[in-house]
């Protein structure tokens, strides 16, 4: 390996022999082995990587075009997809697109105002509409996504208590959860509340049982990650409250044209994803989480993330747009910072601006009608079919419902195999995730679908799962 370093390599810093010895003087290593020393030596690699031989400008494009021509599309010309679960297909409004592509906005980074050219007032002009969706007062610059979001409210509420302790339903989204139990993990525990097996909402005696004078916040979605409306939210907040600790509230934001905004029924935190909200799905992008509170200082002091207000400048009539309490950030505080925060998703935030802009309050009110109408007619169709159910079945939900197809004999992974086949993308299999539900599927159904697509995803699933 040490043969390799032994000259600069064109595209790699601080390869020159005479720059590393320099450096690791600096340190007092002898090495560049030493700083590897806590890695174990089963995880490293002993030789050379197994690398193909070199390609050319026109070798590489024919190859990365063969691998992309492999892709199976969701859209037009593609096939009909009924996946969600955290990434939704909605209409993207081509204004959207037209506007996060200038290149003002296109490297939206968390950088400083020599870069800006009207993107500090773009990103309150967006915290200014989340706030009015939500009905808060103060929105961050977004975060990656809905998980980070949730987890960045459970650890402000942690030292907002002083408390370790926070609650979330078996109902979350398992990946998600996850990723809030890696976040909190260093100073929150995570403890799991119960589901109610019929309803496939919060266990309220579970909760009861639950909420002692450790536990920080209770989260909960509405509607959750399979889809079901809570309409027990001021309870869940009032028993929060009588405990001491805090209620935090996820969202789908594209629900909020027709569901009341979580603050009404006693959230002190909001977060969710704004990738309904003007975003194309994309394979390791296009999330971008959001929090939302009150304006108070117990809150707003706790944002670990940048808060963009807006200001009267010295000549009258004119306003300037920064940064709000920077002191309490990490880019001020750095190591002494209550969180770090790094790379925020800027250009989202602006996205989503411009399609709460677009939609307004009439638009979003009507999408989130249609959402709901579609829904249910496909849900309707679906539990028409002998052997398939519905899960929750007397539960309202939004967007996404749980299939069972117990009574077919098939598993749910065979049955997508066969609507793969009829160019349909079937819902997400939970049987892994949830093995005591048996074979069931989590289907999403949003304005993108016509009637005539849900006729044909139910005929599709009548023919596979009762073939003639």
């Amino acid at each position: 390996m040490s043969e390799n370093r032994a000259f600069a390599h064109p595209y790699i810093p601080n390869t020159v022999p005479e720059v590393q010895e320099a450096m690791l003087k600096e340190i007092g290593l002898t090495s560049i082995e030493q700083l590897h020393e806590a890695i174990p030596d089963s995880l490293k690699l002993d030789g050379l990587m197994d690398l193909p031989p070199a390609m050319n400008e026109y070798e590489l494009r024919r190859h990365v075009e063969g691998l992309l021509a492999k892709n199976k599309h969701a859209g037009a010309g593609g096939y009909l997809n009924f996946l969600g679960a955290g990434c939704w297909q909605h209409f993207v409004p081509a204004i959207c697109d037209e506007i996060n592509q200038r290149s003002e906005f296109v490297t939206a980074y968390a950088g400083e105002p020599y870069e800006d050219h009207g993107r500090f007032q773009s990103l309150f002009e967006y915290q200014s509409l989340v706030a009015e969706l939500v009905d808060m007062d103060v929105v961050n610059v977004p975060t990656f996504d809905w998980a980070q979001a949730a987890s960045t409210a459970i650890r402000m509420a942690g030292r907002m208590t002083a408390r370790p302790v926070a609650l979330l339903p078996k109902s979350v989204d398992p990946d998600k959860a996850k990723i809030i139990r890696n976040y909190c993990t260093p100073v929150m525990e995570l403890r799991e509340l119960e589901i109610d097996p019929v309803t496939g909402k919060l266990d309220m005696e579970d909760l009861r049982r639950k909420l002692t004078e450790e536990v920080a916040a209770v989260y909960f979605e509405n509607p959750g990650y399979l889809g079901i409306i809570e309409d027990r939210g001021a309870e869940i907040a009032a028993l929060a409250h009588a405990a001491g600790a805090i209620s935090i509230v996820g969202v789908d934001p594209i629900s909020l044209g027709l569901l009341e905004p979580p603050s009404r029924y006693g959230a002190d935190i909001v977060c969710g994803d704004l990738q309904p909200l003007g975003m194309h799905m994309n394979y390791g992008g296009g999330q971008s989480g959001f929090i939302a509170t009150h304006d108070e200082e117990k809150f707003v002091m706790e944002y670990p993330s940048r808060l963009f207000g807006i200001v009267p400048t010295e000549v009258e009539g004119e306003y300037g747009f920064g940064d709000v309490a920077y002191e309490r950030t990490s880019f001020a505080l750095r190591e002494k910072g209550k969180e770090s925060v790094g790379t925020q998703t800027a250009l989202w935030g602006i996205t989503a601006g411009v399609y709460l802009s677009l939609l307004g309050p009439h638009g979003m009110s009507e999408l989130g009608e249609t959402i709901v109408q579609k829904a249910r007619y496909a849900a309707r169709k679906l539990a028409d079919i002998p052997g398939v159910t519905l899960r929750f079945a007397a539960t309202d939900f939004f967007k996404e419902f749980v299939v069972d197809f117990g009574g077919t004999g098939l598993t749910v992974a065979e049955i997508n195999r066969r609507l793969l086949a009829e160019g349909i993308f079937g819902g997400k299999d939970l049987s892994a995730s949830y093995p005591e539900w048996g074979q069931c599927a989590l289907y999403c159904v949003t304005e993108i679908h016509a009637q005539a697509d849900l006729d044909r995803l139910a005929d599709a699933i009548r023919k596979v799962v009762s073939p003639q």
